[in-house]
């Protein structure tokens, strides 16, 4: 909430260059749906963190503690196009209501469960069913924004869209490795989901223009698109390039004898989504997105080139830039939905995201192969191959 203070002062305070996110935010209700957002959002990346570190000290296992996080990541991938599509033809309101009593339930189940001695399996379940119930809040904020804001006015709605996740990702964690320095990860874990839970309650009831559109046409109607399926793979590619900085930096750090290091790249390279999220909503810009979306995921595939020999303080601005070319790429991504599938646009943001998903877990696991045999310097080689090939990818995408 500070966050969204800070900003709405921000954008209220000054003309000209951020007039976009002014106009934005005096729409009634769009303030309280950033600032319950955000909130909402605080259990989507702890809740793994929080799943390894709950599972490992019940059991003792690492191979469970994995299964259970890997559960819980593979069924968010699964539901969220589930979800999308339900949002199109039921409404916002009651897909956010079943999903966040069945995320919090389950959560709150696994930290009981640990405590009570539950068998390693016996963990994995409630992981799932907190995966699937993950609430679709950015799918839900971008719904809502599209039909409150004209079609060529939404680049700042979906760049705040972008702005409230990473700010929750960013900011998630710190909060919960404050908390578990004083409690226990059970205990973190289980006020981290209630806060979520209460974030999305609050999130629900400020929506605005919930009510269903009804959908494109028949089951799958939006796979059978073509063009939305060839942005389909473009965003996993651009996942592909995030999973294998995920891990290939942490590698990298421990090679260069620091490990607390990979804190401080991830960190930039969130900041730089924070800033490129601001950037690139505060203004409108030329062209269709089909357009500016290669020449965005290019120029993350140039910045992303020279990371394997960079020094510690190019390093650092060469991730920061690329954190300023990703959340533009995204935001450019949702509104070729908008152009491709303006009637089925939740289900079509729901298969955005579990292609984003599953992008990340491939690159991820390359990057770990390519560190492995290759070294960690080598293996970020990885994360600029899939950047440069969703920018050619995406050159048909042009209208």
């Amino acid at each position: 909430m500070i966050a969204f203070t800070w900003f709405a002062a921000l954008a209220g305070g000054v003309g000209g260059e951020w007039g976009a996110y002014r106009e934005l935010l005096r729409l009634p209700g769009v303030g309280a749906q950033a600032g319950l957002g955000y909130l909402a959002q605080f259990s989507q990346q702890v809740a793994t963190v929080g799943i390894v570190l709950v599972a490992q000290a019940a059991t003792g296992s690492l191979a469970v503690a994995g299964a259970a996080a890997a559960g819980y990541s593979v069924a968010t991938g699964i539901a969220r196009p589930v979800q999308g599509r339900l949002i199109d033809r039921r409404g916002t309101r009651p897909v956010l209501a079943v999903s966040v009593v069945m995320h919090t339930g389950a959560l709150l189940a696994l930290v009981a469960g640990a405590s009570l001695g539950w068998p390693g399996w016996a963990l994995v379940v409630p992981a799932c069913l907190a995966g699937a119930g993950l609430p679709p809040i950015s799918v839900a904020m971008r719904v809502e924004l599209g039909r409150r804001v004209p079609e060529g006015d939404r680049t700042s709605a979906y760049s705040l869209v972008y702005l409230v996740q990473e700010l929750a990702i960013l900011t998630g964690p710190l909060l919960f490795g404050l908390m578990i320095a004083a409690v226990p990860a059970s205990s973190a874990l289980a006020a981290v989901a209630l806060l979520a839970g209460a974030g999305t309650l609050g999130f629900a009831r400020a929506l605005r223009g919930a009510d269903p559109r009804g959908g494109d046409g028949a089951r799958g109607s939006v796979l059978r698109v073509g063009r939305m399926r060839l942005l389909i793979a473009v965003t996993s590619l651009l996942g592909g390039a995030f999973g294998a900085l995920e891990v290939g930096l942490p590698a990298l750090a421990v090679e260069r004898g620091s490990p607390v290091l990979a804190a401080l790249l991830i960190a930039v390279l969130s900041v730089g989504g924070v800033a490129g999220a601001l950037a690139y909503g505060s203004r409108a810009w030329p062209g269709r997105p089909g357009h500016r979306l290669p020449v965005l995921l290019l120029a993350m595939g140039l910045v992303l080139v020279p990371l394997p020999a960079a020094p510690l303080p190019a390093l650092c601005v060469l991730l920061f830039a690329c954190g300023v070319a990703l959340n533009p790429a995204l935001t450019t991504a949702s509104l070729l939905v908008d152009e491709i599938v303006p009637r089925s646009q939740a289900e079509a943001f729901g298969w955005i995201s579990t292609a984003l998903g599953l992008g990340a877990g491939a690159g991820g696991a390359l990057a770990g192969v390519a560190a492995e045999h290759l070294g960690p310097s080598p293996s970020l080689v990885t994360a600029a191959v899939p950047a440069l090939a969703a920018a050619a990818l995406a050159l048909p995408l042009r209208p």
